[in-house]
């Protein structure tokens, strides 16, 4: 079988299995083994196991299950909830101000936990109810709360970058302050549209009841807005201060945000022994299932490449002549359309081995590539019909929310997200100005 129809055929049959519903793992490992099983042969078992061995054992993938395991204890601490309630009421008597509550601790939340399912079903079960209640319209609510709790993907901690950094062969803590500046202008962006759209149809948007304002001192709003943002703010410091000025690695700052994490919850009285135990076990399932699907994922890959696809794609992008921007076009539109159907577990997994080589051959800052992916695959999880966020809102069950008011109300962020990119794009200092600055790797 020739290298380009041994290509198309493992992605026709990995396309085919998944939109069977076979989970990913799977559906990649399987796919994997079947091909090597039968183009290479037997032996192709041995080369599976070294490859896995080789992804095992690697110091800065440790770095997600305690990134994982920090972002359980934060959600468990209940420190969000606190912080919203207190910004909500400060920032009341704006047009729109509960929606910038919604950004603001979506920001905030976002660098204490890089789990995107944790972020976006905590946002919504904290802010939806009261946007409702509030009489704020139902897609706007909706994009708000799906569009912030997706920024835990980029803004540091991610276990998106530290997979992707591990994947590309770059420096881990480069990578995560990559995402800093991009996912905070991002949130900036987001406040932006809120307040104007608002600010023009207050209908959409209505600030919060003087009645309610009044209960509640105007000294008093910013001294528990304080109380609930430090701790957090130190959480912050603590993980990205310790990489960007070199004192610990990714893996060893992620460690102390757990503890840090940890002893939040603790300090908030909200860690009791079930709690304890329930954020190990959804780290434990967290990290499983993200390792399972590497494992799979690895199998495909080594396929993939031993029968000569990926130089076989190479070959055909860089024959296409489409210069290096072109090149880059083509790249990032082929990420949006697989975010609408691909977790980006899978899509970071699966196109590493082929889009890298690209980029380094066309003469591409790989940090700043691998980051412009990263921002990329942000828009995945808001893109129809398989966005992850849609479908963590719409099992949210909020009161007359339909799955049409979750797809209207993601398209103004979505705008948003892919005028992120263009700048990102257009000004390549916005993500590659945090890491020149830092004193570690």
């Amino acid at each position: 079988m020739s290298p380009e129809l041994a290509a198309i055929s493992m992605f026709v049959m990995l396309v085919i299995f998944l939109f069977m519903g076979h989970p990913l793992a799977f559906v990649l490992g399987g796919v994997g083994a079947v091909f090597g099983l039968v183009f290479i042969g037997p032996h192709f078992f041995g080369i599976f196991i070294f490859r896995i061995y080789g992804t095992m054992d690697n110091f800065v993938l440790v770095a997600i299950t305690l990134f994982v395991l920090m972002g359980n204890f934060l959600t468990t601490s209940g420190v969000a909830d606190a912080l919203f309630k207190s910004l909500r009421i400060l920032l009341g008597p704006i047009r729109g101000g509960v929606g910038l509550a919604v950004i603001l601790v979506s920001i905030v939340f976002a660098a204490c936990t890089g789990i995107i399912g944790a972020s976006v079903v905590t946002m919504g079960l904290l802010t939806g109810p009261m946007l409702l209640r509030y009489g704020y319209q139902k897609e706007i609510s909706t994009g708000m709360i799906a569009a912030g709790g997706s920024l835990g993907i980029l803004i540091p901690p991610s276990i998106m970058l530290v997979m992707m950094a591990d994947q590309a062969s770059i420096s881990a803590g480069k990578l995560l302050m990559s995402g800093v500046v991009p996912g905070v202008t991002l949130g900036i962006l987001y406040m932006i549209y809120i307040a104007v759209r608002c600010g023009v149809n207050p209908k959409i948007g209505p600030p919060v009841p003087r009645a309610e304002l009044e209960l509640i001192p105007f000294i008093k709003r910013v001294t528990d807005t304080l109380r609930y943002a430090v701790p957090p703010m130190i959480l912050i410091v603590a993980v990205l201060g310790a990489i960007f000025f070199g004192v610990a690695t990714p893996t060893e700052a992620a460690g102390v945000g757990a503890f840090v994490a940890f002893i939040m919850a603790a300090a908030y009285r909200k860690l009791t022994w079930r709690n304890f135990t329930e954020c190990l076990y959804q780290t434990s399932r967290t990290t499983t299932m993200v390792i399972i699907i590497i494992v799979g994922a690895t199998c495909f890959t080594g396929v993939f490449l031993g029968l000569g696809g990926g130089k076989a794609i190479v070959d055909s992008l860089l024959g296409l002549g489409l210069g290096k921007w072109g090149t880059y076009i083509l790249i990032m539109a082929i990420y949006i359309i697989l975010g609408c159907f691909i977790d980006w577990i899978g899509i970071v997994m699966i196109t590493f081995p082929i889009f890298l080589p690209v980029a380094q051959a066309l003469g591409f800052d790989m940090l700043w590539f691998v980051a412009m992916l990263a921002i990329n695959l942000q828009m995945s999880f808001l893109t129809p019909p398989f966005g992850y966020a849609l479908f963590y809102m719409s099992g949210l069950g909020l009161e007359g929310v339909k799955l049409s008011h979750i797809y209207r109300g993601v398209v103004p962020f979505l705008i948003l997200q892919f005028i992120g990119v263009v700048l990102c794009t257009m000004f390549p200092e916005i993500v590659t100005w945090l890491p020149n600055l830092m004193l570690g790797k």
